[in-house]
C-alpha cells in the first residue's frame, strides 16, 4: 500500500519538522485535508478512477480546453525553495485534442501586495509540452529549480497550471516533490511563518544584519563592546621618568565589519586624543600580530603630516614591516595643539586653558575578492598599539609584553630601567614588572602633570607587580582604589 504523503504526516505534527522536500500525493483522499495545509486548487480534483496514476488516488483536472494558465491549476504552500528537480508523473485521460502541457511558475511573498495572500508577480520558469500524436502512457517529469529562487531565505509559491486546446481530454497528476521547507503558517491565513527579510540576498535575514541593503557587510564585531577602551603611554623609555603615564592618553574603539560568511572586509577604527602631556612630539600607530600586509587594499582617515618619518606601501599600510602597520597619528602636536606656541603639556595642567580632544576616525579596507581574514586574526589579544617617539621611527613603545615592529632600535630593548628579554619574549617592563603604557577597557581619568600614577591608582603596583593576576579592579572608580584629588 502506498505510504500516506509526507505533507500529512507533517500535518499530524502541528508542522514542527521541517521536511527538506514537500510532497503531494493525493493519498488522502480528501482535497480538503491538503487546502488545509495552504495547498490551493483551480479546477483540479482528486480522483480514485482507473486512469489513477499511483496507489488509490490521483489528481484529476477539468477539460484541457484553455491556453490561459489561471484556468487550470495547483499551487504549492508558501515554502523556502531548496536546490534540485522538481518532480512529479503525469498522463492524459485520452489521446484527443490538439496540444496539452503543464507550466511552472514562482511566485515571491510581497508583503506590500493588496491581496490577502500577499503574493507578487509569478515567472513562468518551465514548460512540458506532451508530445504528439497525444498518447496516456505515464511521464515521469523533472524541472530543476530556477537558479534566481533556489536555496534562498525568501518564501514562494509553485503554481502548477495545465492548459490544452483542442478536444475535451483531461489530464491526472501524482507523486509531486518539490524541493524546499514548508513555511506557510495555516492558523494566519497560510500566510508565511515568521518570514526571513534579507534586502541584499546574502543569507542574513535584515533584523541579524548590520547592513541589510549591503551585500558585502553584515555584522559589527566593536571592541570595546560598549564605550571606549583607554590607551596611556610614559614616553621617557627606556628610562621610567616621572611616570605619569601621560605622556600621551587616547580612547579608541575598533569595529570589525564582517560578511555574512564572518570574513572581515573592513575596520572603522576610532581613536580620540585626550592628552599630550610629552615635550616631544610623538606619533602613534598599531598593528594586529601576524596580519599579513597583503590581506589589505586600503587605509584612509589617518592624520600625516610634515616632516613624517614614515614610508608606506600603496595599499596604506607602512612599508618595511613583516606584518601590516598603521600609523594614525604621525605627530600628536598637530592634532593636540600646545597653547602659546610651546610644546607639551596639552591638558594635563588644570590650571591651564583645555584644548578639545581630537577624533581620528580610519577606514581600513580588506581584500574582498579573497575574503580571507577571520575574526580570530583581528581580536583584541593581537591588537599592538605602541608610541613612536619624537618623530624617531626607531624609538617604540609598546604594550607590556607585545612585539616591537620590524623597523624597531633593537638595540635600545634592555637598556635602562628596561628589562627586555627578545629570546624569552619578554618586552617593555622593568625588572619589577612595572610597563610603560597601558590599555584599560573603559574609558578612565589621567594623571595630572608629574604626579606618579601610583598616586591616583593605588593598587597599581600590585597588579603590576603579579603580571596582572591579582588587584584586577584597580583602575575601578572606587573610593579605596582612587585618589581623584591626583587625577586630572
Amino acid at each position: 500500500m502506498k505510504k500516506i504523503a509526507i505533507l500529512l504526516i507533517i500535518t499530524l505534527t502541528g508542522f514542527v519538522s521541517k521536511s527538506q522536500t514537500m510532497s503531494l500525493n493525493c493519498e488522502s483522499g480528501n482535497r480538503s485535508i491538503e487546502q488545509g495545509n495552504c495547498w490551493a486548487f483551480g479546477s483540479v480534483s482528486y480522483s480514485n478512477l482507473e486512469f489513477r496514476i499511483n496507489g488509490f488516488w490521483s489528481m484529476r483536472t477539468n477539460q484541457l480546453t484553455n491556453l490561459s494558465t489561471s484556468a487550470c491549476w495547483v499551487k504549492t504552500p508558501w515554502f523556502k525553495p531548496g536546490s534540485g528537480n522538481i518532480t512529479m508523473k503525469t498522463r492524459l485521460e485520452n489521446a484527443s485534442g490538439t496540444s496539452r502541457g503543464i507550466v511552472f511558475t514562482y511566485v515571491p511573498y510581497d508583503a506590500n501586495a493588496i491581496s490577502s495572500t500577499k503574493e507578487g508577480t509569478g515567472t513562468p520558469f518551465y514548460t512540458y509540452n506532451f508530445a504528439t500524436p497525444l498518447d496516456i502512457w505515464v511521464k515521469d517529469i523533472t524541472v530543476p529549480i530556477p537558479t534566481a529562487i533556489a536555496n534562498s531565505n525568501q518564501a514562494y509559491k509553485i503554481i502548477i497550471s495545465f492548459i490544452g486546446s483542442g478536444g475535451s481530454g483531461r489530464a491526472f497528476a501524482d507523486d509531486l516533490v518539490i524541493p524546499g521547507t514548508y513555511w506557510a503558517n495555516p492558523t494566519n491565513n497560510c500566510l508565511p511563518q515568521a518570514l526571513i527579510v534579507d534586502a541584499d540576498n546574502d543569507g542574513v535575514q535584515d533584523i541579524d544584519d548590520a547592513y541589510p541593503n549591503d551585500a558585502a557587510r553584515a555584522y559589527n564585531n566593536v571592541f570595546p563592546s560598549s564605550g571606549y577602551s583607554t590607551l596611556m603611554f610614559e614616553d621617557l623609555w627606556p628610562s621610567l621618568g616621572d611616570y605619569d603615564f601621560n605622556d600621551y592618553v587616547v580612547d579608541y574603539k575598533i569595529n570589525r565589519i564582517t560578511n555574512a560568511a564572518n570574513k572581515v572586509v573592513e575596520i572603522k577604527a576610532e581613536f580620540v586624543s585626550r592628552a599630550a602631556g610629552a615635550s616631544r612630539p610623538n606619533g602613534f600607530a598599531f598593528s594586529f600580530d601576524g596580519l599579513s600586509g597583503s590581506k589589505i587594499t586600503g587605509v584612509t582617515g589617518n592624520k600625516i603630516f610634515t616632516p613624517n618619518p614614515h614610508t608606506f606601501n600603496a595599499n596604506g599600510t607602512e612599508a618595511g614591516q613583516t606584518d601590516a602597520h598603521f600609523v594614525v597619528v604621525s605627530n600628536i602636536f598637530k592634532v593636540l595643539i600646545p597653547q602659546g606656541g610651546g610644546s607639551g603639556g596639552v591638558n594635563t595642567n588644570p590650571t591651564a586653558v583645555r584644548v578639545p580632544n581630537d577624533t581620528t576616525r580610519m577606514t581600513i579596507s580588506f581584500n574582498t575578492t579573497t575574503n580571507t581574514t577571520n575574526l580570530s586574526e583581528v581580536t583584541l589579544a593581537k591588537f599592538n598599539p605602541y608610541l613612536i617617539v619624537n618623530q624617531t621611527r626607531g624609538t617604540e613603545i609598546h604594550l607590556a609584553d607585545k612585539t616591537p615592529s620590524s623597523l624597531v632600535n633593537s638595540a635600545l630593548l634592555g637598556t635602562a630601567d628596561d628589562n627586555s628579554n627578545a629570546g624569552s619574549n619578554r618586552f617593555y617592563k622593568t625588572k619589577n614588572n612595572l610597563p610603560w603604557a597601558l590599555n584599560v577597557t573603559s574609558s578612565i581619568p589621567y594623571m595630572k602633570e608629574t604626579i606618579d600614577f601610583t598616586k591616583g591608582y593605588n593598587n597599581f603596583i600590585d597588579w603590576s607587580g603579579s603580571n596582572g593576576t591579582t588587584n584586577t579592579d584597580w583602575y575601578l572608580n572606587l573610593s579605596n582604589l582612587r585618589d581623584n584629588n591626583n587625577l586630572y
